[in-house]
């Protein structure tokens, strides 16, 4: 008898910790927060324009509807990009509106950036995509973009001789890395509403959000940060000289943070966000490593002007500041 109800009083202690967790994961998801209805609007504008075709790679599942406003209509996995030319790390899971969105920036911008700078094209995205949460992973926070469907986190990309770009390591890479990855950021500035990259705040320095969130009834607010001063070179018919040998085969990657840290904190208000400068501009390192198609020979530059080191930065960590010009005219924000 006694041994039963030992036994009794092990499984009500169970029962009790799996309820508790249960809580747990519960709290994290604000249930009071109600799924706009802009939402399922635009995905379903999405579906009618038939935006999205299923294929072998692009499937379409059944409707996820919650926890809490969690979910899309016509949720779509997805294992690969560009008519099956591009393979996806991770199985993305994306609505209409994203999906169609993240397959124009691919053949418009990623593709003829990754051609440009390094003489070949993309061939793999370590990217993230659905997960029901807070912003930041935060209890009872407001639900994230990546709760709908909606949002993409890039990491990494391979190119199609086996070099790996991640945004930690590329942001202030070589000169080719920094040029290509900036050229995809402003890429997405023209497609996305949010875009945050590294510099914007302390949780992007490993990775590029994008989202079609709405910034304001209308949806024309768009939020692009950080701020940065560079040139771009899609579009302008000037051909990069591409040097040779390629670099060898392997090429580690730097260690990446977990995919689905976010934070939707562009003006850094935000006790835990560095105080961002009214510019970024990304400098060269003091020793370039031999040309390669990856370092490519450095243009004839007028004198340049030099740029102050950021406080987080050692005064003479850098050279020179790369040759970025402004991509408007305005000094604001690019919106």
């Amino acid at each position: 008898m006694r041994i039963v109800r030992v036994m009794w009083r092990g499984v009500s202690l169970i029962s009790a910790l799996a309820l508790f967790g249960a809580g747990l994961t519960a709290c994290s998801i604000n249930h009071f927060e109600r799924r706009e209805p802009w939402r399922d609007q635009a995905e379903q504008v999405c579906l009618a324009k038939k935006l999205v075709e299923p294929t072998e790679f692009i499937t379409p599942v059944a409707a996820m509807d919650g926890p809490g406003p969690c979910g899309m209509q016509q949720p779509f996995r997805v294992t690969r990009l560009g008519g099956g030319s591009v393979l996806m790390k991770q199985r993305m899971t994306l609505g209409c509106p994203a999906l169609a969105e993240a397959e124009a920036w691919l053949a418009d911008t990623i593709q003829p950036a990754a051609n440009l700078y390094f003489g070949v094209p993309v061939a793999e995205i370590n990217a993230g995509s659905y997960s029901c949460r807070g912003r930041n992973n935060q209890p009872g926070a407001k639900l994230s973009e990546h709760g709908f469907g909606n949002a993409i986190d890039v990491m990494s990309v391979k190119l199609a001789d086996g070099h790996v770009i991640t945004v930690k390591g590329g942001w202030r890479g070589t000169e080719a890395e920094q040029g290509f990855l900036r050229e995809i950021f402003l890429g997405a500035c023209q497609r996305f509403s949010t875009v945050l990259a590294p510099g914007s705040n302390v949780f992007h320095y490993d990775h590029i959000h994008v989202d079609l969130a709405r910034h304001d009834p209308r949806g024309l607010r768009r939020i692009c940060q950080p701020l940065i001063k560079f040139t771009p070179q899609l579009g302008t018919g000037v051909e990069r000289p591409l040097s040779r040998p390629v670099p060898p085969p392997h090429q580690p990657a730097a260690p990446q943070a977990p995919v689905d840290v976010e934070e939707d904190d562009p003006y850094s208000v935000a006790p835990m966000s560095k105080a961002a400068s009214p510019t970024q501009v990304a400098r060269a390192p003091a020793r370039l490593p031999a040309a390669t198609a990856y370092t490519s020979a450095p243009p004839v530059r007028s004198a340049p002007r030099v740029a102050t080191a950021s406080p987080e930065e050692p005064a003479g960590a850098y050279d020179e500041p790369l040759q970025l010009g402004a991509p408007t005219a305005g000094t604001g924000p690019i919106y």
